[in-house]
């Protein structure tokens, strides 16, 4: 069965989505539409922007869904039997699988980094990469540290990113390392993703989900937050309003999608992050990039 695999956050590099803008009419039109939407011309960032001007959540997030999602669109042959995306990859994905059209997928997504730069705003906070601990473990230190830090995303068998309250998350650090962690450092991130420090967002983007039309998907989606597959338009609602301050269970989707019978995951989008993942997650199975 082939699945497709849509990245994040972090992705995104100078001069993305130039050759599909340049070599396809269909790729062309919808990135115009996008940037009369957005009321700027994002294309103007992405095709020529700085690291630093791309790394803006209001640009990112956007940018890496429109790579994604217009990549899929202007690929031969795109019937996937099974779709899932890494945090805002998942957005993509729910476009892919027809459960978004386009133009809501990318609202969506506008008003989805502009509440997480709201609240990333409100208090300091961050994220940090643990690397050679179980899961168990991360878990244990981040429940034993006074403060908000959590388990926010597993990405691969002994590749944590944990994310809270900026002293919390220093702290949590110190203690990862003392607990034998090979790596605990922070990440140049602008706040707590996948931490209760996104309720703010959660609420905002809660409203604008919910009077967002979501149809019957072609195929299921696995949910960063049951890791399952899920193919009813209220349940993907539900749990899309739920992501944003809950962990991102990346190793367990890609366990469950290989249960089910995924023997190539195809990764569309900027980057070769999620495909690295796989391979760390499952040596046997077969990947490619789009």
């Amino acid at each position: 069965m082939k699945a497709y695999i849509f990245p994040g956050q972090g992705a995104q590099f100078s001069g993305m989505g130039k050759e599909l803008y340049d070599n396809s009419k269909l790729a062309k039109v919808l990135f115009e539409q996008t940037n009369e939407i957005l009321g700027f011309r994002i294309t103007e960032i992405m095709f020529n922007g700085t690291p630093e001007e791309l790394k803006e959540t209001k640009v990112t997030q956007p940018a890496v869904f429109l790579h994604s999602v217009i990549l899929a669109k202007t690929l031969e042959n795109f019937k996937p039997e099974m779709v899932a995306g890494h945090s805002l990859g998942e957005f993509s994905a729910l476009v892919a699988n027809g459960t978004l059209s386009f133009e809501d997928g990318l609202k969506l997504v506008s008003q989805r980094a502009i509440a997480m730069q709201k609240a990333c705003e409100i208090k300091p906070s961050t994220m940090a990469a643990v690397l050679g601990l179980a899961d168990e473990i991360v878990e244990e230190v981040c429940a034993s540290i006074d403060g908000i830090v959590v388990a926010a995303n597993y990405n691969c068998p002994g590749q944590l990113v944990i994310s809270g309250e900026f002293s919390a998350v220093e702290l949590a650090c110190e203690k990862m390392k003392e607990a034998g962690a090979k790596r605990a450092l922070l990440l140049p991130v602008g706040g707590a993703f996948h931490s209760p420090m996104m309720e703010p967002a959660r609420e905002e983007l809660a409203a604008a989900i919910e009077a967002t039309t979501f149809s019957k998907p072609i195929c299921p989606v696995y949910q960063n937050v049951t890791a399952s597959a899920v193919s009813d338009a209220n349940e993907i609602k539900k749990n899309l309003i739920i992501q944003l301050t809950a962990p991102v269970k990346w190793t367990q989707s890609v366990q469950q999608m290989i249960k089910d019978g995924a023997t190539l995951f195809t990764e569309v989008g900027p980057g070769k992050v999620l495909v690295g993942l796989v391979n760390k997650i499952d040596k046997e199975v077969a990947t490619h990039s789009a």
